[in-house]
């Protein structure tokens, strides 16, 4: 791939993630962070060829053709627009599509924009019902398995394996909910400790409540471009690496149901375009998907961003703390940012972006430089898996 062919990140923006109680809808929310995003790249309506939309569900958004809709409402009409949907990892299967547009040399200035409003609209069993139908929905889904069963069988075949516990997965959720209280987006900040997490509400063994992500309203909008003429030269983003692969639907239809195969084969395709060849000393920071505290840390194994079946160990020692050698979820994560599908992959490049620029919240920053940062989502049980590497590019 020609590396001058690179998207450069020019704007960015999210909103918070919550329930939102105040009367708006994602209508608002995706006129707001387009704007600003469309702002902060210096880039006036007609500069954009491409707009990218990306939402989990039209039966969540209720909303058909929301690519149309998305440029109606930011006065884009003309622009080429796309509608991309891929369960959790829809925002990040939305960046992957930016990526490959301007990469391609079809667009220069790419418009990636996803939202939901899942929380503000339906209630647990809802969302629960819903949930279910992202796996095969007529031997799974209508048959009552839920999210929470299905994460928690592959996190006890890896405990198994790997002889991770449960006080290893509770420390990912002290941490994730714990960063959250320095992130002004994040739907659940928390100062909470591992017998907390261990004494709360079970969900579905070994998970418990504060084991889990929640689900949030919310949205999120990046301007990929091929020239970052309008932006600091000083602090030039650009996405050097994405890959994207899948996994059999049905866990028992897996080799290894325990291991994030998808994520695993994402990964080595992102990072073979960017030049990466170890992962876990060349990588800074990461944004890991974590809809459970157990699914961070194989997450963090199908990354390569530890020894192999070694992420709880590295956990416990601090390895991803925010003064760790290799901070994880500054964001606070799905469990403590929140998860808006649509907007989860994209607001994960967001934070990344801000972080390589030296520019995220204040207290989350880490002291020294970083160059590369890492985003992953997935949806299903790691069914479909999209990874990608940003990196800072010194000026010339």
């Amino acid at each position: 791939m020609d590396d001058n062919r690179r998207p450069f990140i020019t704007g960015a923006s999210t909103i918070a993630f919550r329930r939102y109680q105040d009367g708006s809808t994602f209508r608002d929310w995706i006129r707001e962070v387009g704007r600003h995003a469309l702002d902060e790249a210096q880039l006036a309506n007609s500069d954009i060829d491409s707009v990218v939309v990306a939402s989990e569900s039209d039966m969540l958004s209720l909303q058909v053709s929301p690519a149309a809709l998305v440029t109606d409402e930011l006065g884009l009409t003309g622009a080429g627009a796309i509608h991309v949907e891929a369960g959790g990892a829809s925002g990040a299967a939305a960046l992957r599509e930016g990526f490959l547009q301007v990469c391609s040399g079809l667009a220069q200035n790419v418009l990636v924009i996803g939202y939901d409003q899942t929380a503000s609209r339906l209630t647990r069993a809802g969302v629960q019902k819903v949930y279910g139908l992202s796996f095969d929905a007529d031997i799974e889904g209508w048959s009552g398995v839920s999210t929470a069963n299905l994460y928690a069988l592959s996190f006890k075949m890896y405990c198994r394996k790997f002889n991770a516990t449960s006080k290893q997965a509770a420390l990912v959720s002290v941490k994730n909910h714990g960063n959250a209280i320095s992130n002004r987006f994040a739907h659940k900040p928390m100062d909470i400790t591992v017998d907390d997490v261990l004494n709360s509400e079970i969900i579905s063994d070994p998970y418990r409540l504060l084991d889990c992500s929640m689900v949030s309203d919310g949205a999120a909008a990046i301007v990929l471009s091929a020239d970052n003429g309008n932006s600091d030269q000083q602090h030039s983003i650009r996405i050097a690496g994405s890959g994207c692969s899948t996994d059999s639907l049905r866990l028992g239809d897996r080799s290894a149901p325990h291991i994030f195969t998808a994520k695993s084969r994402a990964a080595k395709q992102a990072y073979s375009l960017a030049g990466i060849t170890d992962p876990a000393e060349e990588i800074d920071v990461a944004e890991v998907y974590d809809a459970f505290s157990g699914a961070e840390l194989q997450s963090i194994d199908a990354l390569s961003l530890c020894t192999p079946g070694q992420a709880g160990p590295a956990m416990e020692e601090g390895t991803f703390l925010p003064d760790g050698k290799l901070p994880v979820n500054l964001s606070g994560g799905l469990i403590g940012q929140g998860g808006a599908p649509g907007a989860t992959g994209i607001a994960q490049a967001v934070t990344i972006y801000r972080l390589l620029k030296g520019a995220y919240e204040p207290k989350l920053q880490p002291a020294r430089k970083l160059s590369r940062g890492l985003t992953d989502a997935h949806s299903g049980i790691c069914t479909v898996s999209v990874v990608h590497v940003i990196e800072s590019v010194d000026p010339e």
